[in-house]
């Protein structure tokens, strides 16, 4: 079995409050691009904290958007952009002592030149294909699908030519930060910081930076938080006793809280430059949804 950061591998059972609030936002905030900058696709970048339900709001914006407004509305995953196979090992064996870019998920564990080559192409309305990344291959280390075989032809001729990409990921949206206050939060308490080197948080925080291409271009963001991050904790827990009860294989409550502790110190860094707001000149842009435990939405606020 293959875990990922970014949603359930079963059918969720999630029940969807978030898109009646995501719609209108997204729509008032079209109406404004479209005025601004007629015939470019609209970008909404869209960051969801492991296990609050993207998968079912992702599914549900998109249906909404093509099947109710008759927009063309390509779905991406970060998860899609994940370095190959060979360069994640290589970049691992670059660094051996750093925990943090062993494996895939954390930032730097991503191909930033294919993931700004395909916004690239969208946002110029240039026919493309959108990668797909398995992560079965490799016995769960995983790999990207060959380019001739299952990625997705976009913007060809005779093709309706994408108008809205909604391009979502646990991390989607995250900036770096200034390595003085990358050390403050390292030196402050923490749940995982204090596990790793100054050192090693520094050079996530480092190829953090490359991501700002593709943040750049985002006309607006949607930020599904959680009032207590460490609920991933349990949401991933619930994923997994559902998985061992359907289907007779799932992660331990141990191999959960090692699992997530792999991703924990990026949410530690970096949530709350994306709760302050991610655009440095676009006000009303972001629209921030906290949740509670019961993942019902609690707050909302524009940003």
């Amino acid at each position: 079995m293959t875990n990922t950061p970014d949603g359930p591998p079963l059918q969720t059972r999630i029940v969807d409050d978030k898109s009646p609030i995501c719609i209108p936002f997204i729509l008032e905030r079209l109406k404004v691009h479209r005025a601004q900058h007629p015939g470019r696709p609209f970008i909404i970048g869209l960051n969801g904290v492991q296990g609050v339900g993207k998968t079912t709001l992702v599914k549900a914006l998109a249906e909404t958007l093509e099947d109710r407004e008759g927009l063309s509305t390509l779905v991406v995953s970060i998860d899609d952009f994940y370095l190959t196979h060979s360069d994640q090992l290589a970049l691992a064996a670059a660094h051996p002592d750093n925990a943090l870019v062993q494996h895939r998920g954390e930032p730097g564990t991503h191909d930033i030149a294919l993931l700004t080559s395909f916004f690239d192409a969208v946002c110029n309305n240039r026919p493309t294909r959108v990668p797909q990344y398995d992560k079965a291959a490799f016995s769960g280390q995983g790999d990207r699908v060959q380019p001739d075989t299952l990625w997705t032809a976009i913007n060809e001729p005779g093709q309706r030519p994408v108008e809205v990409v909604i391009f979502e990921g646990w991390c989607v949206g995250f900036r770096a930060l200034p390595p003085a206050e990358v050390e403050a939060k390292w030196r402050g308490p923490s749940r995982t910081l204090h596990r790793h080197k100054l050192e090693h948080l520094l050079f996530v925080n480092e190829r953090l930076a490359a991501y700002d291409a593709v943040t750049d271009r985002f006309d607006a963001f949607v930020h599904i938080d959680a009032a207590d991050t460490e609920y991933v904790y349990d949401w991933r827990r619930q994923q997994e006793e559902a998985l061992r009860r359907d289907r007779g294989a799932g992660m331990t409550d141990e191999q959960v809280v090692k699992f997530v502790d792999a991703y924990y110190p990026a949410y530690e860094l970096f949530s709350d430059k994306v709760r302050a707001g991610i655009f440095r000149d676009k006000p009303g842009c972001q629209l921030r949804l906290v949740v509670a435990k019961d993942r019902s939405v609690q707050e909302k606020i524009i940003i």
